[in-house]
C-alpha cells in the first residue's frame, strides 16, 4: 500500500488573516478573564536579547560567552 501524505488541518489551512482574527479573540478573552501575560520592560528586553543572539548565527544555541548584563562601553 502506498503511504498517504497527511493533509493540512486546522490553522494550517486557514489564511493568515483568519489565524490573526482567531488569535486576537483569544487574546482579548484572556485579558478580560485576567489570565493574560503582560510583559514587563525587563522581560521584553530579555526575550529580545535571546532572540537576537540566536539569529546572529548561533545555530539555535544561545551565546553563553556573551555577558549581556553589562552595558557596552
Amino acid at each position: 500500500m502506498a503511504a498517504e501524505r497527511k493533509g493540512r488541518k486546522g490553522f494550517a489551512v486557514m489564511s493568515p488573516e483568519k489565524q490573526r482574527e482567531i488569535a486576537r479573540k483569544g487574546g482579548r478573552a484572556a485579558h478580560e478573564k485576567g489570565t493574560a501575560h503582560e510583559w514587563t520592560a525587563d522581560e521584553a528586553r530579555s526575550a529580545g536579547r535571546k532572540g537576537g543572539q540566536v539569529s546572529r548565527g548561533g545555530r539555535g544555541r544561545l551565546l553563553e560567552s556573551v555577558d549581556m548584563t553589562r552595558a557596552n562601553p
